[in-house]
């Protein structure tokens, strides 16, 4: 018989399905963000991942989250659900995306304090390590993003910031959510809790709908459908099983695929500094979620042999 899937490699492939969906997200953000504005983007969104989330916790006839698991999804419903796609797309806007890319990659940093702190997480030095390495990738792939015509308002500055900020909040709240209530639960949930947040956007959703290229409104659905309901998901899945600093870490890989999507689906041929940020950010990666070996027990020595037969002569 074929031996089970270890649940640990179930959640590094179910962090593996986020961050390339997540990636994918850049792409779409960009056709569709050109026809609708940051909270009518989200709120069309949220509403689609919501649908989806909803009709799958009908098939699979899962309740209520317990009592317990409400306080983390609310907070992780209201700040990255909800603040955190309004602020993002309003900051991308009025910031160059490289300075984006690094002001937003601050979040996997705050992930792993906030989680020292209030998870009592342990910020082992692989840990530290790889997400140094990833960040000084994160930023190599932001400055060969930012041409000499980007641009960086203070309004914008601080809007990226937010976002990270709101990210990192998100994540450290959920955490807790998860061990009282299914990765489901909490992100269909979360979701519906981002969306209602957002509802005050929606005159300008429907406004910008009516007269949005078709285009632009099929990427905001697959924002709803894929990086939103499918890839939240699977961050729960995988969140529940390993620590909140160990997978913001993880998505120090998004930069790197966006790089090789970019190249792949648009056509723009990455340089030399783009590609060696990306690397860096996969090998920050790699280190970040590796485990140190085992010490191997010490090899007996030339008379081991002789000592273990005295003492049995002295049994």
């Amino acid at each position: 018989m074929p031996k089970s899937v270890s649940p640990a490699r179930l959640a590094l492939a179910a962090a593996g399905v986020t961050v390339v969906l997540w990636a994918s997200a850049f792409v779409s953000i960009r056709s569709a963000g050109a026809a609708y504005s940051p909270g009518a983007l989200a709120l069309g969104r949220l509403l689609a991942g919501a649908l989806v989330l909803g009709a799958v916790l009908l098939v699979r006839r899962e309740g209520l989250p317990p009592r317990a698991a409400w306080p983390g999804i609310l907070v992780s419903g209201l700040l990255w659900f909800g603040v955190y796609m309004v602020v993002l797309n309003w900051g991308e806007q009025e910031v160059d995306a490289g300075t984006a890319a690094m002001l937003v990659n601050v979040g996997p940093l705050l992930i792993a304090l906030l989680g020292a702190r209030f998870l009592g997480e342990r910020m082992g030095p692989r840990l530290l390590a790889g997400m140094a390495v990833s960040f000084a990738g994160a930023v190599a792939v932001g400055l060969s993003m930012s041409g000499e015509d980007g641009h960086a308002s203070v309004l914008g500055v601080g809007l990226c910031l937010l976002a990270a900020v709101a990210y990192a909040g998100g994540v450290v709240a959920q955490k807790p959510a998860l061990a009282h209530a299914s990765a489901l639960q909490v992100t269909a949930f979360g979701c519906a809790i981002g969306a209602a947040a957002c509802l005050p956007f929606a005159g300008q959703l429907v406004a910008e709908a009516s007269r949005a290229p078709l285009s632009a409104t099929a990427n905001m659905v697959y924002l709803g459908v894929f990086p939103t309901a499918l890839a939240f998901t699977t961050w729960a899945y995988a969140l529940a099983r390993t620590t909140a600093g160990r997978m913001g870490a993880t998505t120090y890989a998004v930069p790197a695929l966006v790089v090789l999507m970019a190249w792949a689906l648009l056509g723009e041929l990455p340089g030399a500094l783009t590609l060696a940020g990306g690397a860096l950010c996969l090998a920050g990666v790699a280190v970040s979620r590796s485990r140190p070996r085992a010490s191997a027990p010490p090899a007996p020595g030339p008379d081991a042999g002789r000592k273990e037969a005295a003492g049995e002569r002295h049994r």
